[in-house]
């Protein structure tokens, strides 16, 4: 099979979304309106799959528009059809190692936010978003690793009332990223996606949605 590789133009964003419904188009307009890389999400070496995927669905349902999944010890752990398609839609970064990761995101200016049930330094009602923010989540059974907890900029923990003194991974993503997402859209905090993002996503999106866009793009070239 031969993959088309085609650089970005906004002429052929133009031609292939005549390709699609104006709903379509419009859906996609509305969508990113709400996306936001202010706030992203990091998955540490979750073994459970359908865990990993679950989170990833949680991210589109609340505007994460990145991911960042290490998959050093249980290789790749995103199950499709309990994703229900979000990696679609959400751009998935993933890493060897929890140090590159880490790295990766220090270096793109986010701090780095251990969710864990064992430091209760910030309750998620107290927690103050106010910079970039990467949230780290990880195991079921060992929660994160040292280097995680070594590198914590700071800690959050959701606050409960019951014996059980932590939740499956996909719940507490759940339960903070929609306190949070909701919080950052009612702040006066640049958390939008920029404009070329906004673009960039349209033109990802598109191809996504066509049937045989590769020979489209072809055509579309050829002429």
């Amino acid at each position: 099979m031969i993959i088309l590789v085609v650089m970005f133009s906004h002429d052929l964003l133009a031609y292939l979304e005549d390709f699609l419904t104006q709903e379509r188009k419009e859906r996609f307009k509305t969508v990113l309106s709400k996306r936001t890389n202010f706030l992203t999400v990091a998955i540490e070496d979750v073994y459970q799959l359908h865990n990993t995927s679950a989170v990833i669905r949680s991210c589109d349902a609340f505007g994460i528009q990145t991911v960042h999944v290490v998959e050093d010890r249980f290789g790749k752990r995103l199950d499709k059809n309990i994703a229900m398609g979000a990696e679609q839609w959400v751009d998935v970064e993933r890493y060897q190692t929890t140090a590159a990761c880490i790295d990766r995101l220090k270096a793109d200016g986010y701090q780095i936010v251990a969710t864990t049930p064992h430091d209760e330094s910030n309750k998620l009602p107290d927690f103050k978003l106010t910079t970039k923010t990467a949230l780290f989540f990880g195991t079921e059974k060992e929660g994160l690793s040292p280097e995680v907890l070594g590198r914590a900029d700071a800690f959050l923990t959701i606050p409960m009332a019951g014996f059980s003194e932590s939740l499956n991974i996909s719940v507490a993503a759940s339960i903070i990223l929609q306190d949070l997402t909701q919080r950052l859209r009612n702040s006066n905090l640049e958390w939008q996606l920029s404009e070329k993002e906004i673009v960039t996503k349209r033109f990802d999106w598109t191809k996504n949605s066509i049937k045989n866009v590769e020979g489209i793009m072809a055509r579309y070239l050829a002429d």
